[in-house]
Order: structure tokens, then C-alpha cells, then sequence
């Protein structure tokens, strides 16, 4: 048996906020805003499971009005999704994801955000395709207001 989700997040992009994508702090005068980290691709990678698992989004499971998950680091709550995927019996079989940034440049940090996403995920780097790309200046990530990201995640049950 196998399964498939979809994730979506945005933030907003502010001064005085490290950025930080797919779990590699990048070099920028922009950073996301958010509770946690507001590791727009993380965000993402993490409601595609969820999704596929029928579990709800990670507003539900990590709330921004939950203290806990002040300034969190998006890699441990994916490493908490990746156990609630265990524990229902599945494991990751793919991911492709895309990042929507007008700039900084992303694709010097793609590899490095496969290697981070794979580790967190607990399969081989070759299953985790990550893509950048801008909006040729076009809506809010087009005007670096924000950036966007989206994930497709097919899951495999553990028998399968």
C-alpha cells in the first residue's frame, strides 16, 4: 500500500531574521518569520506527511500558540512527524519539493538541503529532489516579500 500528500507553507520574509531552508541557515539580509524557525520547505515536507497520513496539518500538531515550539528548530518537528509516520506504519518512499524565492540564490544550498531532509527522513539522498525557483518578479515572493514552498510525498507501507 502506498500513499501520497501534498504540503504548501509561506512566510514572510523580514530584516533581523536568519534564514533557514530545508535545515541549512543560509547567508541573506532577509529571514522568515515565524514562531518556530519558519522553515518554509520543512513546513511543507511536513504537512505532504502528514497529509498522506490523514493526520491534519502541523498547525494542529505544533501550534503557534504553543510556547514550546518557540523559535523550534523545523528539523526536530520533522523528526516528531517522521515518528508519527513510523508508529502508523509507513516509511518514505520519495520527496519532491520546490521553493519559490526571488533571491538569495538557492541552488549552491539544494545538496546540502537533500543531505539534511534525507538524514531527518532515513532514506538515501537519491529520493529527495529539491527545486528552487523565482516568480520573475512577480506577486509576493516575485517582490521578496515571502517565500513559498510546496511538497509531493509518497509514502510506502512497511509490509510493502
Amino acid at each position: 500500500m502506498f500513499r501520497i500528500g501534498f504540503g504548501n507553507d509561506v512566510h514572510r520574509l523580514v530584516r533581523d531574521r536568519p534564514l533557514v531552508l530545508g535545515g541549512v541557515r543560509i547567508e541573506s539580509d532577509l529571514g522568515l518569520l515565524g514562531h518556530s524557525d519558519a522553515d518554509v520547505l520543512v513546513h511543507a515536507v511536513m504537512d505532504a506527511i502528514l497529509g498522506a497520513l490523514a493526520l491534519g496539518d502541523i498547525g494542529r500538531h505544533f501550534p503557534d500558540t504553543d510556547s514550546r515550539y518557540k523559535d523550534a528548530d523545523s528539523l526536530d518537528l520533522l523528526a516528531t512527524v517522521v515518528g508519527l509516520m513510523r508508529k502508523e506504519g509507513f516509511r518514505v518512499n520519495n520527496l519532491d519539493a520546490t521553493v519559490v524565492a526571488q533571491r538569495p540564490r538557492l541552488a549552491p544550498h539544494i545538496q546540502a538541503m537533500q543531505a539534511c531532509l534525507s538524514g531527518v527522513l532515513g532514506v538515501d539522498s537519491g529520493r529527495v529532489n529539491i527545486k528552487a525557483t523565482t516568480t520573475e518578479g512577480l506577486g509576493y515572493c516575485g517582490r521578496s516579500e515571502a517565500m513559498e514552498a510546496f511538497a509531493v510525498v509518497s509514502l510506502l507501507a512497511d509490509s510493502a
